[in-house]
This record gives structure tokens, sequence and C-alpha cells, in this order.
């Protein structure tokens, strides 16, 4: 087991229990206690765990992961929403990458609709997905499997994706900043997702609103090099995820919002427009990193919104940043 894997295996196993002693740290990671009593320190360094006598601890600050089951019944219609508009940006005969989560596991049933596509992903639920898409081909990295969000991670995940090159990559991650980008609470999924990053030509991150805002402790994607981000409408008294978004926007990144209002219900805020049901189907303007588009005409301190087309029943807008 490399040192990496060891840690982060450390680190699960205080987050899991709260506290745990350095003899059960050794029998669990298969190693001796002076070797794990190293790797404590070395967490401890960098702030993810506290050292007691004989043993760790989780810091203040810092929550337990939810595991898939809890995942899979949190904001299901955003996630719904969001899946189905950001499946509009993927081609026929695309060679695309899907990370890991629950919101990237309802895109892939969509996906299983697009003819001649090529998905590469560490996600055993978003192959599973696709596994009976006749139509799609389906490459699976390498790796150890992480049971709480059945994805691959670990050297052998980073490895497989070594000279890969694809167009566009789609992940998700448990919070979502301007300031510091999409990042996730665990250590090897946060390596996997950079090293899909790193094959993609475009970068979107689907995010529903609980996440805006929200930071955690490895990042996997820098703000800059987010291309689109694909979220759902926040709601009306949601300042943090409001404000969050029109930062978003004012660093370049391009904000698609999907509504999962019922048909015929008005915008949740003020200034989203619906989008007309003759202009509903996906939208091809995903520029390059590095080719930020701008929106001229915006009003000096508030976002423009212009109708966008969508799938399904969802409402979209696209939110352009401010003029400086």
């Amino acid at each position: 087991m490399f040192a990496a894997e060891r840690r982060q295996l450390i680190l699960e196993m205080v987050r899991a229990n709260g506290a745990v002693s350095l003899r059960e740290l050794a029998r669990v990671v298969q190693t001796s206690e002076v070797t794990v009593r190293r790797d404590v320190r070395a967490l401890e360094a960098e702030g993810l765990l506290d050292r007691r006598h004989g043993g760790a601890v989780l810091p203040g600050g810092f929550t337990r992961e939810s595991g898939f089951p809890q995942k899979s019944h949190l904001a299901t219609a955003e996630k719904t929403a969001i899946a189905d508009l950001a499946a509009g940006f993927v081609e026929e005969g695309e060679a695309i990458v899907v990370g890991a989560g629950t919101t990237t596991q309802e895109l892939a049933r969509r996906l299983a609709r697009v003819p001649g596509l090529t998905v590469v992903t560490n996600s055993l639920l978003v192959a599973q997905a696709l596994a009976h898409a006749n139509r799609v081909e389906v490459v699976m990295t390498g790796g150890t499997l992480r049971g709480s969000n059945y994805a691959l991670v670990g050297s052998g995940a980073e490895q497989s994706l070594q000279g890969l090159r694809v167009s566009r990559a789609f992940l998700s991650g448990s919070g979502l900043t301007a300031e510091r980008g999409l990042s996730t609470s665990n250590m090897l999924s946060a390596s996997v997702d950079r090293a899909l990053v790193q094959a993609a030509g475009e970068v979107v991150v689907l995010a529903d609103h609980t996440k805006l805002g929200s930071d955690t402790m490895f990042q996997t994607v820098p703000t800059d090099v987010i291309t689109r981000l694909v979220t759902d409408e926040p709601p009306a008294h949601d300042d943090r995820a409001a404000t969050e978004l029109q930062a978003l926007a004012d660093q370049g990144v391009q904000i698609a919002v999907a509504s999962n209002a019922l048909p015929g219900q008005g915008p949740a805020q003020p200034g989203l427009e619906a989008a007309p049901p003759e202009r509903r189907g996906p939208r091809r303007d995903v520029p390059l990193p590095g080719q930020r588009r701008s929106h001229p005409g915006a009003a000096p301190g508030a976002p423009q919104l212009r109708s966008a087309g969508g799938l399904g029943d969802g409402r979209v807008a696209d939110l352009a940043p401010r003029r400086r």
C-alpha cells in the first residue's frame, strides 16, 4: 500500500469512528505502529486530524463524509434537472469522461441515448447505467474500489488515464466556491478527479445549489479551469448560493441554471426567464478553457440572464459576468 493510500485509509477510519488507537490503525493498514505514528504525525501537520496519546482523533470543524445511500436521497429533483440539462451538451460520436457521484450517475442514464458515444469513467454506478446502451462504449479505469461511492481510486486509476485525451469531463464534488473551485472530502477521489481533468479539453461541473459556497478539504478543479457549471435554481431565500453563482460568473465560469419546477410554474426567483417550449433542445456553445465569452449588455451591478434551451421540462438561463 502506498503512503498516500495508507494515510487516506487512516483518515477514513478516524472520520468513521471519531477516535482510533494506533494499534487498531496498524492492524487495519497492515503495517507497524511506528509507521502509523509517522503517518498520523504527517496528517496532523496538514491539519487533517489531531494526535492523542496512543491514537488519533477527528479535529473540530470536519464532518464525516456521507455514503452513497445517504447521498442518493439528497436533492433528487435538483439532480434530475441538472442531468437533463447537462446531457444536452454532449454530441453524438463524442468521447468524454464522467466522474463518480450521484449526479453524474443521473447524467449517465441520459447518455445511454446518445449514439456513438465513448464514456471513460472510474465509477461503477456510471458504468452500470450505461451497461445496456448498445451504441455507447464504456471504458473503465483501473484502480482500487472505494466502497462508499463505488468508485475506482488510487494509483491504478490515475495511471490508466495517462495519455488519454477527450473533449469534455463531467465532474461532481462535495463543495464549490468561486475562491477555491470544486473540492471533495476524500484525498484519493480528489487525485483521480484531477487526472480526469487533465485528460479533457473542457470541464463541466455538475453541482446542485446545496454545494454552492461549501468548501471541503481537497481541491479537485480550480475555478479558472472550470468551463461551465450546471446547477439548479437556488431557493429565493438562499443568498449564499446566489452570491456564489455571481462570483463564479464574474470569474468567467459559464453558468447554466436548470429549474426543477413543474410545467406552468413561474420562476422561483425574479429575473430567471422560462425557456420557450419551441426552443427546448441542447445548447452547443461551450468554449474551451482560456476562451471565456463575455456577455455584452449586462447592467452594471446586476447579472444578465438570457433564455436558453434545455432538455425535459426544466427552465434554463445563462448567468453572465458583471462588467467591471
